[in-house]
């Protein structure tokens, strides 16, 4: 209660507290890509475990531009693992003493990233234009994007300056 009121919530994070499941959600997510990356890096393969099946012209088009594939998914294992920890770092006591505009930095470049593979996922997956994802990667695109906007819009409103202090009560 909040002078004689109820206090309200709202949500994900509305009264200021911070909402931490969706960056552990994120991280674990995070920490899947890598594996899968790590998985399809050591067949030599592209794509991701559950992905479509990427086409012979797609390996043809890496060697044409002198790309090996396994090092191009290798690439993907430390980027899911620095996601994962930046995640993390919105939630911990430790991620506390990071700079906060460079934690949101961070973040927006993050969702900007992941708000791109997501549309590929989503536009391939409900319209058909793309190498064959599914209506349900589509979705599954949407959800990361929404539990990521969740992650940064609770570290913001928790981290910003007097988040979490209260206003002190008037006496009688």
């Amino acid at each position: 209660m909040t002078n004689g009121k109820p206090e309200r919530r709202t949500g994900l994070g509305g009264s200021g507290r911070q909402v931490r499941w969706p960056a552990y959600a994120m991280a674990v997510l995070f920490l899947g890509y890598a594996v899968g990356k790590g998985l399809f890096a050591a067949r030599g393969r592209l794509g991701f475990p559950g992905g479509p099946v990427v086409p012979a012209s797609e390996y043809e088009r890496y060697a044409r531009m002198g790309m090996d594939v396994e090092v191009v998914q290798w690439f993907g294992v430390p980027t899911g693992l620095l996601a994962a920890a930046l995640v993390l770092v919105t939630v911990t006591a430790a991620g506390r003493r990071v700079p906060r505009p460079l934690v949101l930095l961070a973040l927006a470049g993050m969702l900007a990233a992941v708000g791109a593979g997501a549309a590929f996922m989503v536009v391939d997956g409900f319209v058909g234009i793309g190498i064959g994802w599914q209506w349900y990667h589509g979705v599954l695109g949407i959800a990361v994007v929404g539990l990521l906007t969740a992650t940064i819009r609770s570290y913001a409103r928790s981290s910003r300056p007097g988040a979490g202090r209260r206003a002190p009560v008037p006496g009688p």
